[in-house]
């Protein structure tokens, strides 16, 4: 019962997490948008490098970007809350009935992982070189995300066992 318990909370401290991040990408909404801009015209990356071609400099696109991660992230959350929910009223169920009711968990965690892998390690980091800035730089953060999320998500998928 522990393991299961801990699987439910570690969910619910996910949905927490997000919770906090869709409240302060909305109600800081500035701050937040200017590394997405910032990133997006790769205007403090290595002066002269060949790849500035790929910088985008539409306020538009940008504010589609930002606006775009804050619904994924948004869903992230709400999949996380009922996931989380779904765990809790599943605690006392045997073994397969649990196990069914990692799905919506599941779901949310992959949404999150792919979140911080592509938008931010691929298309953020690669694609618009925001490893090369010293400002807008938000790698470590986002693998640090990565790999917390990663984490509960393969403790969650874990066998159960009946009670």
């Amino acid at each position: 019962m522990i393991l299961r318990i801990a699987k439910t909370l570690l969910v619910f401290a996910v949905a927490f997490y997000y919770t906090l991040v869709v409240l302060n990408n909305i109600t800081d909404y500035d701050s937040n948008f200017q590394f997405i801009r910032h990133v997006l015209m790769m205007d403090s990356t290595f002066p002269n490098n060949s790849a500035m071609w790929r910088a985008i400099n539409s306020p538009a696109i940008h504010t589609f970007f930002y606006i775009t991660i804050i619904v994924w992230e948004s869903l992230t959350m709400i999949l996380c809350w009922w996931g989380g929910i779904q765990l809790a009223r599943g605690l006392k169920t045997a073994a397969p009935a649990f196990h069914q009711a990692k799905t919506v968990a599941i779901a949310a965690l992959t949404l999150s992982l792919l979140m911080w892998l592509v938008a931010f390690l691929t298309i953020g980091a690669d694609w618009f070189l925001m490893w090369q800035s010293q400002k807008w730089n938000g790698q470590e953060a986002a693998f640090r995300t990565f790999t917390m999320v990663g984490i509960v998500l393969v403790f969650l998928a874990m066998k159960d066992d009946e009670l």
